[in-house]
């Protein structure tokens, strides 16, 4: 009864936060790295900060990679909106006594659009495009033979035709296990770093300090007005509802509270059949155009490989649907 109480009481804890307001909405850059990856997480409903115990905890929250046995690695595939291929690899190399130490790399890209003005308004024959990337190098280790913690540090960049943007972030994370339902607390903040500011070459132009007097031009830079990272705090729990050996339900609930945004709730929902089939479902609450999201993975031994397929689909109102497509061995 202590512990359903307590678990009742972290479920309020988490709720309760989603009736405040934030004022500093749409404030944050760099929003690509808010895109969920992995189609595990995006099926549950980025309900996965307490959930992910392997190479996705490098997106997710690094104290989940003290998980990984030995060497876990993933490929992550997204067609965002249409428009843009979200790509991400990591790979979790566990050593022992070392801690273990993860990789993961996170690319946005699209493809090339034609410049138009208000002369050309059907296109002036030249063409520029955008990429995002993120580069996270990631520590943990467990503190004790329950609790872990781990640390990313992140190398994000941002470039759209001439002009770049390239900054530093930190990731911090916890989990907690309890031998109860395999219940998991934990906890993780994201993107903790200073604020970026594009600058290049299209930002050098010609001024002329007193417009009354035919004076000869100046050389100078316009300059952007830098952004914040999208902070993200996220806490949450995981634990089963149903454990046999042919069949296991698992579910998960997650409180987010951006620095950009509203505070959300996050819940989601895994049937596994013979852990080999996987069934999975999540919703997120106070979401302007998503809410739905749903999944299904498969697992198989390939000798002393274990392959992992899994595929997502979210929901949106307004906005193309969306589908994820990830592929991960551990071994």
């Amino acid at each position: 009864m202590k512990i359903f109480s307590a678990i009742i009481l972290i479920i309020a804890i988490l709720v309760l936060p989603v009736v405040s307001q934030n004022p500093n909405l749409g404030t944050a850059g760099a929003q690509f790295l808010k895109i969920p990856v992995g189609a595990q997480a995006a099926g549950m409903g980025g309900a996965f900060v307490a959930y992910t115990d392997d190479a996705l905890g490098v997106f997710w929250n690094p104290a989940a990679i003290t998980n990984v046995r030995s060497n876990s690695a993933l490929f992550s595939h997204i067609q965002w909106f249409e428009m843009f291929d979200v790509n991400a690899v990591s790979y979790v190399h566990n050593f022992e006594n070392l801690g273990t130490f993860g990789i993961g790399i996170m690319v946005l890209s699209m493809d090339e659009m034609e410049v138009t003005t208000e002369a050309s308004p059907n296109g002036t024959g030249r063409f520029f495009d955008a990429q995002d990337f993120a580069v996270s190098v990631s520590y943990a280790r467990l503190l004790t033979n329950n609790f872990s913690a781990g640390l990313n540090i992140k190398f994000i960049h941002q470039s759209i035709w001439n002009e770049t943007a390239s900054g530093i972030a930190f990731d911090v994370g916890t989990q907690y296990r309890i031998d109860f339902q395999n219940l998991v607390i934990a906890m993780s903040m994201l993107n903790f770093g200073p604020d970026m500011k594009l600058e290049g070459p299209d930002l050098s132009v010609k001024y002329d300090a007193n417009q009354f007097l035919n004076n000869r031009l100046l050389p100078t830079n316009l300059e952007t007005e830098a952004y914040p990272l999208p902070l993200s705090f996220q806490i949450g729990l995981a634990f089963d509802l149903y454990n046999e050996r042919f069949f296991k339900a698992r579910t998960s609930i997650d409180a987010v509270h951006p620095n950009d945004n509203d505070e959300r709730i996050h819940f989601g929902l895994e049937l596994a059949f013979f852990e080999i089939l996987y069934l999975r479902g999540g919703y997120k609450f106070k979401h302007d155009d998503e809410a739905y999201n749903f999944g299904f993975g498969l697992r198989s031994f390939l000798g002393e490989f274990l392959l992992k397929v899994d595929y997502a689909y979210s929901v949106y109102n307004i906005l193309p649907d969306v589908h994820f497509i990830t592929l991960g061995f551990d071994f």
